[in-house]
């Protein structure tokens, strides 16, 4: 049984625009330029921080971090940033007695501002917090201990990247869910690695409650 759902933040429940249009502003580029270059490395592979230093191989992201911040030019988060689907499907499931935890690799400002939205969750932690980051199998024992469950099997992680989210929640003994939604959620959506890893791919929050009540036949949504 599902006792808990654990739930990535960036285009899993946010919208990454604000963020990554911020950071081409700050750096006076095109924003579809550092878009596209996101885009392009993490389809590599790589951090989507090097999309950055591709523009400015010198540069220090932490340092730059603390002078946007400085500059009032920091991260920022509103109503318009959340999808549609998050706040009746998260408390639709706080209805039916699921505890739900946010939970992803952002920073110790993102874990405040994402708590000044008050969603229906229980717990909303992140990876700047804990010190510890997705794919780091500390984040996810981290995620069930936030969950209050018995075994990880109880908690199904939910996130739109296969690498930080599918593959190590799954080695961690989690369930997943693979959502399709953004970039990295529509890209490898198809992918049969992933489709594989996956217990259930997902379009949408919503898909999510009736996996809920229903664990032991495991319907496909895939």
């Amino acid at each position: 049984m599902i006792r808990a759902v654990a739930l990535d933040v960036g285009e899993t429940l946010i919208r990454d625009d604000r963020y990554w249009s911020s950071w081409a502003d700050w750096l006076g580029v095109p924003r579809h330029t550092l878009s596209a270059l996101v885009g392009a490395v993490v389809a590599q592979g790589r951090d989507n921080s090097d999309a950055v230093r591709l523009l400015r191989p010198d540069i220090d992201p932490t340092a730059e971090y603390t002078a946007r911040e400085t500059a009032g030019r920091g991260e920022y988060l509103d109503e318009s940033d959340v999808y549609e689907d998050v706040r009746p499907a998260l408390t639709a499931m706080r209805r039916a007695g699921i505890r739900v935890v946010v939970a992803g690799n952002q920073t110790v400002r993102a874990g405040e501002l994402l708590r000044g939205l008050a969603l229906p969750a229980d717990v909303v932690a992140t990876s700047g917090e804990w010190g510890v980051a997705k794919p780091d199998p500390g984040f996810f024992r981290k995620v069930v201990d936030l969950a209050g469950v018995r075994s990880p099997g109880q908690v199904l992680y939910v996130g739109d990247h296969p690498a930080n989210d599918i593959h190590p929640a799954r080695e961690a003994g989690l369930l997943t869910a693979h959502l399709r939604r953004g970039p990295w959620g529509h890209l490898w959506a198809d992918d049969p690695a992933v489709r594989t890893a996956a217990d259930w791919s997902v379009d949408s929050l919503h898909d999510l409650i009736p996996l809920i009540s229903n664990t032991e036949g495991r319907p496909s949504l895939r």
